[in-house]
């Protein structure tokens, strides 16, 4: 393991705001990571788990403790189904199915972050999910002090939630296990703006590459690829999901869809810019991108309560103008 104290957090995440760490420790396989977490809990230092980096505000003030920094690589495949370590970057893996012919995260490809990650958020984009896919989350439980395997059930995933989220701190992704599907054709497609891109109907398929390539298309012109040339990929993604509402609060004129019994599913982005936060709004050093009015971006100097006040604002004017709530995508991180 090596350590070092001369990081900030900004270094380390995507929305590059943070303040500096105590102590930065980076591990290279799932011994090590374990290892970390174990002295840190056993020392009494505050722990906090990085990966990508791609979904935390992380505050300004820094980090009192140990931050691990997960940086364990490998995809092992028996048959169809294949087990990666946490710290092995998300779309490198969504490239890797795609070229060995395993279907099931082809619409998930441009996500940023690494694949320990996926399960605690329940991943998705365009029509999928990881949770159709994964078979088990190996992890180290830090309230019973040991590893353990948890199934799907174990999970509890939900839309952009699972049980990793809802207790946040105890368990530590080692690593994840997909069942995907033989083939050279993807899933069923069912997003209707992937379809159109694809030229295919709702339901239907076409090659992986094609997928691939399509949604790394649509996701470059919303500014959700990672590159650091582009100012608007400085975000976290979508910053709110969508809500879920009763069907009879549907907003009129906002897209919508069905979300089980009597619930509908509404366009965060929508509301948030007929809310008057459209593409390229600015409040200081933060604001919305300029291709997307979901993902909130940052420019040099801006800071997580900047960034946490702007989004607040938003939260407020949904709130007050459409009745809705919108709850926010990235972990707010305090020390």
């Amino acid at each position: 393991m090596h350590v070092r104290s001369d990081v900030r957090l900004a270094d380390l995440t995507t929305l590059a705001v943070g303040g500096p760490i105590d102590r930065l420790v980076e591990v290279a396989d799932a011994a090590e990571l374990v290892a970390a977490v174990r002295d840190a809990d056993e020392s009494g230092r505050p722990l906090l788990v990085l990966g990508g980096g791609s979904n935390v505000v992380a505050p300004d003030e820094g980090w009192p403790g140990d931050v691990v920094l997960v940086r364990s690589r490998g995809v092992e495949r028996r048959g169809d189904e294949i087990t990666v370590q946490a710290g092995h970057d998300w779309d490198a893996l969504v490239a890797y199915t795609v070229e060995n012919g395993l279907a099931g995260m082809e619409a998930l490809s441009g996500i940023p972050g690494s694949t320990g990650a996926t399960p605690v958020q329940n991943v998705g984009a365009y029509g999928q999910e990881v949770a159709q896919t994964i078979t088990a989350v190996r992890v180290y439980d830090r309230a019973e002090k040991g590893e353990r395997t948890l199934s799907p059930a174990e999970c509890g995933f939900a839309y952009r939630d699972s049980r990793l989220k809802r207790e946040p701190g105890r368990f530590v992704v080692l690593e994840v296990t997909f069942a995907l599907h033989p083939g050279e054709r993807s899933r069923p497609v069912g997003y209707a703006e992937l379809a159109r891109a694809l030229g295919v109907e709702i339901g239907g398929t076409a090659p992986l590459a094609d997928v691939r390539e399509a949604v790394l298309r649509l996701r470059r012109g919303k500014g959700m690829v990672l590159d650091p040339a582009d100012p608007d990929s400085r975000s976290a993604g979508s910053f709110f999901t969508n809500p879920i509402v009763p069907a009879e609060r549907a907003v009129e004129g906002c897209p919508s869809w069905p979300a089980g019994e009597g619930e509908v599913k509404l366009s965060a982005a929508w509301l948030v810019q007929h809310a008057g936060f459209g593409r390229g709004t600015r409040e200081g050093n933060v604001g919305t991108s300029s291709r997307h009015s979901l993902a909130l971006t940052t420019e040099d100097g801006a800071t997580a309560a900047e960034l946490l006040a702007f989004a607040e604002r938003i939260v407020a004017t949904v709130r007050e103008t459409f009745g809705v709530t919108l709850v926010p995508e990235p972990t707010a991180v305090r020390p």
